[in-house]
């Protein structure tokens, strides 16, 4: 018998495959559940993982499940019915919700997993798919100190960078906080950008001059290799999902009675694309839509040189 705790992976997308990939090549035994899309499942499948049919079954299995899904309802979604993990939790059982989630219901579904002797840790992540593949994603850690030593192991088979940021409950806000500022970026590259090219300025130009100043950054690189040199995959993340995080940040806000200019402009640039059917657009696609309201051909300025 290993002497490894057996590890769950729900959610083997974009970036639960590489993470879960990780887990695997460290010498743990991983559980996973698949979805509609199986290529990565069959792959895992391929390097040794097992496959189960519910979330229920995994947490009868498993020692420590890890989830990597897209918002609150989907992990609610697994937690709760005769085929949730709630119904198949036993003491000791860890649960580790590295989506993007609401606080909210983060801390609720602690306290019923509490109920079945298990302990709830949110590690939201940084970062792209291809950290997730290399192992060296950035991660952000609510959870009671004594499970977090437990749980640091684990962490780090996928990250490079583990901050523990307090109690169940504050990697989810941490993480709310993190994307705010990185989709508003997104708001104001865009914005600028545009500007720039209504007076004149090419987007190569802006590219240049701000990624070589102090200003640039990792995610100006990253959005600009999309604004100006048209990679589509430059950063693969949903404007959709962009636009759940703000919204979740919004309603953070709002509890706490804290102003949130910014963060209000900047959803609304984001509902913005999805209300015109562009929601699975990544965020780096949001220069063409704000560039299209300024009437400017985004791709046929970022020719200019």
């Amino acid at each position: 018998m290993s002497e490894k705790p057996t590890i769950g992976f729900i959610g083997v997308g974009l970036m639960g495959h590489g993470m879960a990939k990780n887990i695997l090549q460290a010498g743990y035994p991983l559980v996973i559940k698949g979805n509609r899309n199986r290529a990565p499942v069959e792959d895992l499948v391929g390097q040794g993982a097992t496959e189960v049919g519910s979330p229920r079954e995994m947490a009868e299995r498993c020692d420590v499940i890890h989830l990597c899904l897209s918002n609150a309802p989907q992990v609610e979604s697994v937690f709760h019915g005769p085929d949730g993990i709630l119904a198949g939790a036993r003491p000791g059982l860890i649960v580790i919700d590295c989506s993007t989630s609401d606080p909210n219901v983060t801390l609720a579904l602690a306290a019923a997993l509490g109920e079945a002797g298990g302990k709830m840790v949110d590690a939201p992540l940084g970062r792209t798919p291809k950290e997730a593949e290399a192992g060296t994603l950035d991660t952000m850690v609510g959870a009671e100190a004594e499970v977090f030593d437990c749980v640091q192991p684990i962490l780090s088979c996928w990250a490079g960078n583990i901050n523990h940021v307090g109690g169940v409950g504050d990697g989810h806000k941490m993480k709310l906080l993190m994307n705010l500022i990185s989709m508003s970026y997104a708001a104001l590259y865009a914005e600028v950008t545009a500007l720039g090219a209504k007076v004149g300025i090419a987007p190569a130009t802006v590219q240049k001059v701000i990624g070589s100043s102090r200003l640039g950054n990792g995610f100006f690189d990253t959005f600009m290799s999309y604004a100006v040199d048209r990679d589509r995959d430059a950063h693969k993340f949903t404007i959709e999902n962009g636009s759940k995080d703000v919204r979740y940040a919004n309603s953070m806000a709002a509890e706490a009675g804290a102003l949130s200019l910014i963060a209000s402009a900047t959803h609304q640039y984001l509902t913005h694309a999805e209300a015109i059917g562009h929601a699975q657009d990544y965020v780096p696609m949001l220069a063409d839509h704000v560039a299209r309201l300024n009437g400017v051909d985004l791709e046929e300025e970022a020719s200019k040189r």
